[in-house]
């Protein structure tokens, strides 16, 4: 079995922990698996997938309707590339594919929907189907509590996102398996992966800080001349808890994204659908958060974007 699954996410490694379980437990207790890491881009996002395994399947991420996909489960308003492609799924009897944007993390939902149709017990996963939830659904405390990192799974989170060797983000998908989170965190290698990270993490507040331009209850900031695109999407609100919405614009050797979201915490209600906001530039998401991917050599496109989205979210236009 090849688990294709939303890369440098924690809810994606989760995620694909909780199927490989399953499968396990319900299908084929012999079944071993390789995983790959798929990441939001411009163009054709399965141009190069293999989708090479015997069985193969997509948990966090976009439809494909290559027809060497057996499994599908996604949790985002933007399931779809495009319209056919919604149909393929829409057509689809297998009863191995499955949507639903209600729910905050596609974890959670893979445990359900394997739960209810082919009676898997995830108990023994609770501790990490919670906390993929807690971390895809923003349900923190505070801002603090989501930047501060006292949690042994938001240590991990933050080695998710800022590690960038694939093996060892494959690896992480065993562990999640197997172990306690406050066990992963004190392998030797994941601490070591930590430690320079959340270095990296405070200048990145720091940086944040000295870039982020509030009005009307939104923040933008544009950070393309540092290597930051895996920050803490949280460090807006900590630094202006009075903000509704925050835009970011990052670069990286594979893409200039924007990232656009809103303060679980705000003293005001977010009135906008980012994720339809996001989509009519190529992007998606979900309501509440959304991104959109240019290559980098669109930069100048993707700032020009990037500043009209922070304008109509202070209000310049209607939502």
């Amino acid at each position: 079995m090849k688990i294709y699954f939303h890369n440098n996410c924690f809810d994606g490694m989760a995620s694909a922990a909780v199927f490989s379980q399953f499968y396990l437990d319900c299908i084929d207790a012999n079944c071993s698996f390789a995983y790959e890491g798929l990441a939001h881009r411009a163009g054709e996002l399965f141009l190069d997938v293999r989708f090479d395994g015997d069985r193969n399947a997509i948990v966090d991420f976009k439809y494909s309707s290559d027809p060497r996909l057996t499994w599908w489960f996604d949790h985002h308003q933007s399931a779809f590339l495009t319209r056919e492609d919604e149909a393929h799924f829409r057509a689809d009897r297998s009863g191995r594919k499955f949507h639903d944007p209600t729910y905050r993390s596609c974890t959670k939902f893979i445990a359900e929907m394997c739960g209810k149709h082919f009676s898997f017990d995830s108990s023994r996963m609770a501790e990490l189907i919670r906390w993929a939830d807690i971390i895809d659904g923003a349900l923190f405390e505070s801002a603090r509590a989501a930047v501060e990192l006292a949690e042994p799974a938001m240590k991990l989170m933050m080695v998710v996102e800022g590690l960038r060797d694939s093996g060892k983000l494959c690896a992480l998908i065993g562990e999640f398996r197997e172990r306690p989170l406050g066990d992963i965190i004190g392998i030797p290698w994941v601490r070591d992966a930590f430690l320079p990270l959340h270095e990296r993490h405070l200048r990145s507040i720091d940086i944040i800080r000295r870039h982020a331009e509030y009005a009307d209850r939104t923040v933008f900031f544009d950070i393309t001349g540092y290597e930051l695109e895996g920050y803490n999407k949280f460090i807006p609100y900590y630094l202006h808890p009075e903000a509704t919405y925050c835009v970011g614009l990052s670069l990286s050797s594979y893409r200039a994204k924007i990232s656009v979201g809103s303060n679980p915490w705000s003293p005001v209600p977010r009135t906008h659908n980012l994720a339809h906001l996001c989509e009519r530039h190529g992007g998606g998401g979900h309501p509440v958060v959304g991104a959109i991917s240019f290559p980098p050599t669109e930069l100048e496109k993707a700032r020009r974007i990037a500043l009209e989205i922070t304008e109509e979210l202070r209000g310049a236009r209607n939502p």
